[in-house]
């Protein structure tokens, strides 16, 4: 039994990390797949999902029992329902309630943000001035982000105690204002810097950086700044086979490439797992466990 999630490019479509991070965040067993597409300029996404009618917009996950779902608080709420101890939702009811209220305001809300700032998690910039809309949605950002976190007297980075469905949707949100340089505000600050320093999140961005195209349409001609998240680890490509380990640490593969961190060369299985890994090394638990016991 296993479900398909469809999503777009890694480091520009927002909805579709929003719904990877709740088939990764979460554990419920399931056996997911996940399906790539990279629609051209002129074509869109919609042609690429024919196959899964009546999608035309991803993130999409088909269940196993063949339902579409092509809207990220309709995979929300069905994978809350189909695994009810993975903890999507708070399991306090005042915790619950906020987390809904706050994850349907960020799919329905904020549009100012969502155009003027596209997702890019490429690269941020430098602090603009923000148009008097963006600037409106900013505050209305730390009014939720803050109330949640007191009502809810949460103890976590996160803004109603455990990881949560409004965490995931928020994620795209977060990596937004990194990526624009306004996550400066005492709540913002905090829940963007958890957010950045999320395995998962780091996870997601390193594979973009390897295997992702660019988007034009969704840069800005601003000055660039270093990305605000942890600094990764230094790691360089090297040529050849010869690795302290013999199979790949993500697939068990033979090894074909290889890297060479703190004087170590380590073995994966083709060019993307090396280059994933290269991108951020201490956000894969397989990678880490090799080095740290060889």
């Amino acid at each position: 039994m296993t479900y398909e999630l469809i999503v777009g490019n890694r480091l520009y479509f927002s909805w579709s990390l929003a719904a990877w991070l709740m088939l990764n965040r979460f554990d419920t067993g399931a056996k997911v797949t996940t399906t790539y597409l990279r629609p051209q300029e002129e074509g869109g996404i919609g042609p690429l999902l024919e196959a899964h009618a009546p999608a035309r917009t991803v993130p999409t996950l088909c269940t196993p029992e063949g339902a579409v779902l092509c809207d990220s608080m309709a995979i929300a709420e069905e994978l809350a329902t189909r695994f009810p101890h993975a903890g999507f939702w708070p399991s306090d009811p005042l915790a619950r309630g906020t987390a809904r209220a706050l994850a349907c305001e960020m799919h329905a809300s904020f549009r100012s943000l969502r155009s003027d700032w596209p997702v890019n998690l490429r690269v941020a910039y430098e602090a603009q001035t923000p148009p008097s809309a963006v600037a409106s949605e900013l505050d209305r950002l730390e009014t939720i982000w803050t109330h949640a976190r007191h009502v809810t007297q949460s103890q976590t980075p996160w803004l109603c105690g455990p990881y949560s469905i409004a965490d995931a949707i928020f994620a795209p949100m977060a990596t937004r204002l990194a990526t624009y340089g306004f996550d400066t505000r005492p709540t913002t600050k905090d829940y963007v810097a958890a957010h950045l320093c999320d395995p998962a999140l780091r996870r997601w961005r390193a594979m973009g950086l390897v295997s992702e195209p660019r988007m034009p349409k969704v840069e800005r001609p601003f000055p660039e700044r270093p990305w605000p998240g942890p600094i990764p680890r230094k790691a360089r490509a090297v040529d050849g086979t010869d690795a302290q380990n013999t199979a790949c640490p993500y697939s068990g593969k033979p090894v074909t490439h290889c890297l060479e961190i703190d004087g170590r060369r380590f073995g994966f299985c083709n060019a993307f797992c090396r280059g994933k890994t290269l991108a951020d090394p201490e956000a894969w638990p397989q990678f880490m466990a090799l080095l740290d016991r060889s």
